[in-house]
């Protein structure tokens, strides 16, 4: 049984060691995906505190004024009086604005930067239409990872080696690093692997955490009232009251313009939902005010809960910096593992050829 589990530990790990190793790297940094972004648009998104902020309609005679017939699609409200407001236009991409003074800090590309291509890297190898093959193959890398980490435990469990001693070298080396850091972040990374199974076979996983906890998904309106004759369209800050009204203590972090049939989308987060896309929602009719939809993080369906409080895990995002610490770092420490369970198969292939060359040479003599 330990040399079955042996090769299964061995051949699974040389045939996925590449994408373990991709998806450790990108996780540690996506870890901090919020962080990063602003630290890399520093220009375009640090402000000073001002007494007023603006409000969408004057924003929108601000940009209507720098970008001339170009059709505002969105806008992001600053989530933190230091942070900067976007709104994205048809043909320029996303419009960085002082949410105070009205100035055009700068417009961000149309084209995907640094941390999307991690993002994409992450998820499905840099594909980017869920037809490809790349989701299905980070997931199966999971699979493979559980696998690993279940086998490596069987095989940690006669010897249970915990410690690198002192003055060891070569393979023994590799060897002892590679039970230590697998015995120690054994949690970890099976908390890393079981919440990003769950959320790689989505299609799968999600239905059934709905039936485990006999609740059903919200419904959303898939059609709206039809505009009266003669009215007008309410504005966005209309909106965006109307949508805090349905949802209160939550804040509101994007603000999506409706077509011609369509309403406004809001998207909100409450103070404990840290992860940056927020789970609260609301969707008001463009010509009446009314709130057609309205689901908060804190009044959705069990199911729904779950699921978000599963990927919250999973990003670290659950206690903030700590938790994303603690994530990044024990994406990195997949990384070490693969790359320490290689060294040792290569020092492995390596030994075995010196022997067998020692051996011929004693023969030949």
């Amino acid at each position: 049984m330990r040399k079955l589990v042996f090769n299964l530990h061995l051949y699974l790990a040389l045939t996925a060691a590449a994408f373990v190793i991709l998806m450790g790297l990108t996780g540690s940094i996506m870890a901090f995906e919020p962080e990063i972004d602003r630290l890399l648009h520093r220009k375009l998104v640090d402000v000073t505190p001002g007494a007023h902020a603006l409000s969408f309609s004057e924003i929108a005679s601000v940009v209507a004024n720098s970008f001339p017939g170009e059709r505002i699609e969105a806008y992001s409200p600053s989530t933190s009086p230091e942070l900067s407001c976007r709104v994205e236009v048809d043909k320029s991409g996303v419009v960085y604005l002082n949410p105070y003074t009205g100035q055009v800090l700068g417009v961000g590309r149309n084209q995907p930067e640094f941390l999307d291509y991690v993002h994409q890297l992450h998820i499905r190898l840099g594909w980017r239409r869920e037809s490809d093959p790349g989701k299905k193959i980070m997931s199966w890398t999971g699979v493979a990872m559980l696998v690993l980490l279940l086998s490596g435990l069987f095989l940690w469990w006669p010897q249970k080696r915990i410690t690198v001693h002192r003055g060891t070298e070569g393979r023994r080396f590799w060897f002892d690093l590679h039970n230590a850091v697998g015995i120690f972040s054994l949690l970890f990374l099976l908390t890393l692997t079981v919440t990003g199974i769950m959320i790689g076979f989505e299609g799968t996983t999600r239905p059934l955490v709905y039936k485990l906890t006999g609740s059903k998904p919200s419904q959303m309106p898939r059609s709206f009232p039809p505009a009266p004759p003669g009215a007008k369209p309410i504005s966005a800050d209309q909106a965006l009251d109307a949508a805090r009204n349905a949802l209160p203590g939550a804040t509101p972090f994007a603000v999506i313009l409706p077509q011609a049939k369509g309403a406004y989308r809001i998207l909100l987060r409450y103070p404990e939902d840290r992860t940056p896309g927020g789970r609260s929602r609301a969707i008001v009719d463009q010509y009446s005010g009314h709130v057609l939809f309205a689901e908060g993080s804190r009044t959705a369906p069990a199911g729904a809960r779950l699921v978000n409080a599963n990927r919250a895990i999973h990003t670290g995002d659950i206690l903030g910096i700590p938790s994303k610490i603690v994530m990044s770092v024990a994406s990195l420490l997949v990384v070490l593992q693969a790359s320490s369970g290689l060294v040792m198969w290569w020092k492995r292939i390596g030994a075995k050829r010196r022997s067998t060359l020692s051996a011929a040479s004693q023969g030949a003599d």
